[in-house]
């Protein structure tokens, strides 16, 4: 019986392959740069100051993350991602033409930027169930706690945008028969 003892973790499994980490990041390059756009759309389809800086902050926070993990991969010897996916390109359509269609509805915009979040939130989890080298599950997990932030603010301003817009609607109606009664 052979003694793996000396064996590398990466050979006896416990670490994920160099090349099946760097195609992990690559996901998660692709998800982060279509967040950067999706934020970048966002920003201009909102009115407020507020959510205008909100949003700017994360497309500049997605492309350092972007770039942090490019660098992992190379570090890797892979090659990292530089596109977004078709996908995205699509949900920020989305958002522009939802942006013009309810004329800058920043509730709306909202919506789409926390499905976007639960997305990469998604993508990130599912990296961080490998096994990762120390130094790449350091950074995934750093990145992925940030978003969780993100997402958690995004999901309370939409909450505070949705009520506000729910106290500018007129009450519903008042039923004045009652069904199934007859004079």
């Amino acid at each position: 019986m052979v003694n793996d003892s000396n064996a590398d973790p990466v050979e006896r499994g416990k670490i994920l392959p160099k090349a099946k980490t760097a195609s992990r990041l690559n996901e998660l390059i692709v998800t982060c740069k279509d967040g950067e756009a999706g934020y970048r759309s966002a920003s201009e389809g909102v009115k407020s100051a507020e959510l205008k800086q909100l949003f700017a902050e994360c497309a500049i926070q997605r492309a350092q993350f972007v770039g942090e993990l490019q660098s992992l991969v190379r570090s890797l010897g892979g090659n990292p991602e530089h596109t977004g996916s078709f996908i995205a390109k699509l949900h920020r359509g989305w958002i522009d033409i939802k942006a013009v269609i309810e004329g800058r509805d920043e509730a709306g915009v909202l919506v789409e930027c926390e499905r976007g979040e639960s997305i990469a939130k998604k993508a990130y989890a599912s990296v961080l169930k490998e096994t990762l080298r120390p130094h790449v599950r350091d950074v995934v997990e750093r990145q992925f706690a940030s978003i969780t932030t993100v997402h958690k603010r995004i999901k309370s301003l939409k909450a505070a945008h949705l009520e506000k817009d729910k106290r500018h609607l007129p009450p519903p109606a008042k039923q004045t028969s009652r069904v199934g009664t007859s004079r």
